[in-house]
């Protein structure tokens, strides 16, 4: 109503300036539930746009800047951008000089321009600024009196600009004046009311600090107990909880004596539910991975914390539960339910519409607000609506279907024995959890009927941040990020894309890459192959492997655990001695497949292969048209339904009905991953992106072997390592029950070679009466043999050739 009170007021009306504040502070709002950008940026807009138009003298003015200076530090917050926090203070300067010290807004405009300075002050560390700002609140809190509703506000705000000083001056008088005045502020604020579960939680909050300071063992107690209060608040928003939370359960296992596992239980579980309530299905899929990464860690410090009281068990269930919402969120709203249509047909149709609905406001492309109409911002405005409303009515369907028998915990998270179920016979499924305090393994295994806890005393989150800055460095030094990126000149004179020579070598003589490899070796994977009684088996043996599922979190998904192994000039041992690799973002992304089956329907039983060589702003990879033309060439041979588009003659629109109609598909482009929109993570064609969004969208109910043969479409983003944000995932998520993908460039020499013995591999486990049927069920066997082969053409092991085998991965059943 607002935005059309605007667009309808012409621009000489006195109202408009008003109507533009107006809709300006609603949108701002708004932000404070949505966390949309976009809608933040407008609210800035407006207020700035309902200044300029005020006439000199407006009464409203000052009331506008304290609004505008709200908004940009809001903003500020979100992106980081100085100018905003520069803006922001400058103008409620001006508000608060303009305004005199007996007007009722006074205080608010004080605490605001503290606030500012606090934030400036987190930025900068000039001890200036935060004596500016505590000077500000306490001039706030003076000239309020007891009885106003805002007073425990302005103490709160004050309290948080004092303890940001005592982390710089550690002064105890700081600490102590939080303390006593915290007290006061929940004296003063009413049972019930919202903010009461911040204030504990800051009370909690100091309390610890000086217990750290001082030894007191009665601050740490309260401490922990103030902590505990906040977090069980009935009132308060669950971000607020959450960030109490994440202070709650790292004191208690950091309490001397430990706290017992009455209290670590409950205090996890709680924290659990409480970052599954940030990231709801009434969010879009980017708010959704903005909020998780203020929770990001929590999951594996509650693994932490369970594997200390020796409940590998609940260590499982918590990293289930916290890992890769996002996905198995799509998950669940893809999931078949011919067993509850038996108890009621109408609710399964109802939880049906709904989930599709849903599904497809989740992965829907959000355009740029700043490039529509105001009609079309209004229009997307009653669309988030509608999904609120959606959200809303797919709980209440899941609390109807979970009245049955059998359904009680419909589409809740799994419980550890439900995650033994479904695991695959043909090897085990390890689970590593990486966290300051230490690291373990987990493994499980079909017919076992508990988990098998592996400590891992050797490696460390230290370890492994450092082994992973190593790689990247190497990477960067090799210039491995996109296929094709840069040439140089191999030995036998012909062009290699993606590498070049830096071999630095290390005390034991072998290069930084090797190094990395024999750490793993030692520290994670022997350790694990020998918990868990593998033996070596011959190369010349490869369909004898077994297989072994990799589910690592935290840093350590960065990192090529499939290749730990011992790669010196004389010999070499490593994982690929044991076991063909694969890998799962989550233990019930695995199972969900081994559940299914593999039915796969006749007339979509096929593959379907591009290349794309030559997009526009993209180096040119010209070896994707020989892979493909191989590919083509040893598929048709074999009798198998093969369909292949290259160049312009594919669109992005094309390819997903391909997709659609065909069980497999192969891309051999370049691809690009957008960490801050996963959906937006795409493919790169001549005619234009396919976008991992679009994929999503359609129905891929026989989707099964996606091979990725592009840069990067396994790599993750640093900011959410426990979400699978990449194309590999994506791709399981759409639908694909096993993907081929790199983590980092390939080169453009290789690939061609690569996928000619993986598909070769493929046709030749074929079963008899499979006629011209296809699929990817020895997939991972099949890139094992490839990797074997090219790692035989290769001249050594030093890092310019180890770099070249590695990346390629396989996820999926």
């Amino acid at each position: 109503m607002q935005r059309r009170a605007v667009e309808h007021t012409p621009d000489d009306d006195s109202d408009l300036p008003q109507r533009l504040h107006d809709l300006g502070l609603s949108l701002h709002t708004r932000y404070d539930r949505t966390r949309e950008l976009f809608d933040l940026s407008e609210a800035v807009a407006m207020l700035r746009k309902a200044l300029e138009l005020s006439p000199p003298g407006d009464e409203n003015k000052l009331s506008w800047l304290n609004n505008l200076g709200m908004a940009l530090r809001s903003r500020f917050r979100r992106t980081e951008e100085m100018p905003d926090l520069a803006e922001a203070i400058s103008v409620q300067q001006r508000a608060v000089d303009l305004t005199p010290n007996d007007h009722p807004a006074m205080p608010t405009r004080l605490v605001n321009l503290g606030s500012s300075l606090e934030l400036l002050f987190s930025s900068t560390g000039d001890i200036r600024d935060i004596n500016q700002a505590i000077a500000m609140h306490r001039e706030a809190v003076r000239l309020t009196s007891d009885d106003h509703a805002d007073k425990p506000s302005w103490i709160g705000a004050l309290c948080s600009s004092l303890q940001d000083r005592f982390q710089v001056n550690e002064k105890l008088s700081d600490l102590s004046e939080v303390i006593s005045s915290t007290r006061e502020m929940v004296r003063l604020t009413p049972d019930g009311h919202g903010n009461m579960s911040r204030w504990l939680g800051q009370l909690g909050l100091s309390l610890v600090m000086r217990y750290r300071k001082t030894g007191d063992v009665d601050d740490a107690r309260e401490g922990i107990s103030r902590l505990g209060e906040a977090v069980t608040c009935k009132s308060g928003s669950p971000q607020v909880k959450l960030g109490a939370a994440g202070m709650w359960t790292s004191f208690l296992m950091d309490a001397y004596p430990p706290a017992p596992p009455s209290i670590i239980l409950p205090a996890f579980d709680t924290t659990l539910h409480l970052i599954e309530l940030t990231a709801t299905l009434e969010q879009t899929l980017q708010r959704r991975y903005t909020e998780l990464q203020e929770s990001s860690g929590i999951p594996l410090r509650a693994a932490c914390a369970a594997f200390t009281i020796d409940r590998a068990d609940k260590a499982l269930e918590w990293l289930e539960r916290g890992r890769c919402l996002v996905w198995g969120q799509l998950t669940n709203l893809r999931r078949p339910l011919d067993s509850l249509r038996q108890y009621d047909p109408h609710l399964t149709d109802n939880i049906l519409e709904v989930s599709k609905k849903l599904d497809a406001a989740g992965s829907a492309l959000a355009p740029s607000r700043t490039e529509m109409s105001s009609s079309e911002k209004t229009s997307l405005e009653e669309q988030a609506q509608d999904n609120l409303s959606l959200a809303r009515r797919w709980d209440s369907l899941l609390d109807q279907a979970r009245v049955f028998p059998g359904f009680e915990n419909f589409l809740k998270p799994l419980q550890w024995h439900s995650l033994l179920e479904h695991l695959p016979e043909s090897g085990p499924v390890i689970v590593i959890n990486i966290d300051e305090r230490r690291c373990d393994a987990i493994a499980l295994q079909a017919g076992k009927d508990r988990p098998f806890h592996i400590p891992l005393p050797d490696f460390s989150l230290e370890r492994c941040n450092q082994y992973r800055g190593d790689l990247a460095a190497q990477l960067q030094s090799y210039q491995l990020r996109n296929r094709g990126e840069c040439t140089v000149l191999s030995e036998d004179g012909n062009t290699e894309r993606g590498i070049r020579s830096a071999n630095l070598r290390g005390k034991r003589g072998e290069t930084v890459i090797q190094g990395i490899l024999r750490a793993l070796w030692k520290e994670i994977a022997k350790p694990i192959l020998t918990a868990l009684n593998m033996s070596k088996i011959h190369q010349s043996r490869v369909a004898a492997l077994p297989r072994i599922w990799w589910c690592p979190t935290g840093p350590l998904s960065f990192l090529p655990i499939h290749a730990a192994g011992i790669y010196g000039d004389t010999g070499s041992e490593s994982i690929l001695d044991y076991a063909v690799s694969s890998y799962t973002p989550t233990v019930a992304a695995l199972t969900e497949r081994v559940r299914s089956g593999a039915f796969i329907e006749e007339k979509t039983s096929g593959l379907f292969i591009t290349s794309q060589p030559s997009p526009d702003g993209v180096s040119s990879i010209p070896g994707t048209t020989k892979e493909v033309l191989a590919i083509y060439d040893i598929t048709k041979k074999g009798g198998i339904r093969v369909e292949k588009l290259d160049g312009m003659g594919l669109t992005a629109t094309g390819c997903l009905d391909h997709m659609e109609t065909c069980s497999s598909v192969h891309l051999a482009c370049h691809a690009t991953q957008d960490a801050e929109d996963p959906l937006r993570s795409r493919f790169i064609f001549h005619s234009g992106p396919l976008e991992l969004g679009s994929i999503l969208q359609r129905n891929l109910k026989n989707a099964d072997l996606a091979f990725l043969s592009a840069c990067q479409t396994s790599t993750g983003a640093q900011k959410l390592p426990d979400e699978a944000v990449h194309l590999a995932a994506g791709m399981l998520a759409a639908g694909y029950r096993r993907v081929v993908a790199t983590m980092w460039s390939i080169g453009d020499r290789h690939a061609p070679d690569v996928a000619a013995d993986f598909y070769q591999y493929l046709l030749s486990r074929r079963y008899p009466t499979s006629d011209a049927a296809f699929d990817g069920r020895h997939s991972a066997h099949a890139l094992h043999h490839a990797i074997q082969q090219l790692r035989l053409r290769l001249p050594d092991n030093s890092d310019k050739y180890l770099l070249t085998w590695i990346p390629y991965v396989h996820f999926g059943y």
